[in-house]
């Protein structure tokens, strides 16, 4: 039979589709716990521990100087652990439901520029092949509706209207929003799906995006993906899907788009959550107010 731990790893990768990468960075943080509460409190599992434990292993990592980034992550996988013995049955309480997260510097994430964007746009704009032709269409997706790396991942393929030029995506909270795209998009919608329908097998039949092999992508995939194309063209330090979706935000606020607009795009609850994207707008805002004033002649 198998331990909680055990049960754990396979639910992140088998169910979450988790990288074994990912997966053993959860299990690590949860066997560090574990040895925390062996030596300081004589407890074999961590199953039954309670909050005061858990606030004792922060207080241990802030005296060792470990970063509040590094602590908070930690706790993610503590959560993500608890939460499942939740959902497993295995606890009643969730030990870590009221915790919140150390605060953290703010990190000002920096969008690609147009210039970076047309560049690779047109270096793949031949694509030959079911990968190429996907690989392109994943890259504008991100571009072209600013959607995050999990609703890409689990976008159906009945939630693609490629006549009407829209994709319903599921968000955060299971929040569902419609998104448009242009019809240079659409077209490329409906050529992917033609090569997709060319694949010897399919077993994720549901899932729009595939992997050659007929299988739902993985998020590391997907990471990968993005970072090896654009480290063709930007010699920025990161390189993600994270990124394109701050600079689809970046690039439209640049061009006129109004705030409320963007924020129903990106599916965000609040206008708060939109205004950060608003930073590098008002960069470029002062740089042609700077050479357009009359008074800066």
């Amino acid at each position: 039979m198998k331990t909680n731990k055990e049960a754990f790893s396979d639910y992140l990768l088998l169910e979450k589709k988790y990288s074994l990468h990912t997966a053993e960075a959860y299990m690590g943080d949860i066997l560090s716990f574990e040895d925390f509460c062996k030596s300081n409190f004589e407890q074999e599992g961590i199953e039954q521990a309670g909050y005061s434990q858990i606030r004792s292993w922060i207080v241990d990592l802030v005296d060792r100087n470990v970063l509040n980034v590094s602590i908070n992550r930690k706790m993610a996988s503590l959560k993500a652990f608890y939460k499942f013995l939740l959902k497993t049955k295995q606890i009643e309480v969730n030990p870590m439901l009221k915790h919140k997260s150390l605060k953290t510097p703010k990190i000002v994430q920096i969008p690609f520029s147009e210039k970076e964007l047309k560049d690779l746009l047109v270096q793949i704009d031949s694509p030959l092949g079911f990968e190429e032709v996907r690989d392109k269409l994943i890259v504008e997706m991100f571009y072209m509706t600013g959607m995050r790396r999990a609703e890409l991942i689990g976008l159906m393929v009945k939630n693609v209207d490629v006549y009407s030029g829209v994709v319903k995506v599921l968000g955060k909270r299971n929040k569902e929003r419609i998104i448009p795209v242009l019809p240079i998009v659409a077209d490329q919608l409906g050529s992917y799906l033609k090569e997709r329908e060319a694949l010897n097998e399919v077993v994720d039949s549901d899932y729009f995006f595939l992997s050659k092999k007929g299988l739902k992508l993985s998020e590391s995939f997907v990471y990968r993906l993005i970072n090896s194309y654009f480290s063709r063209v930007s010699e920025k330090v990161k390189k993600s899907p994270h990124v394109l979706r701050h600079t689809f935000a970046t690039h439209l606020l640049n061009n006129g788009a109004d705030l409320n607009s963007v924020k129903e795009l990106l599916g965000h609850s609040s206008l708060a959550s939109t205004q950060v994207y608003t930073h590098n707008s008002l960069a470029e805002l002062k740089k042609v107010y700077k050479g357009a004033h009359p008074r800066n002649k």
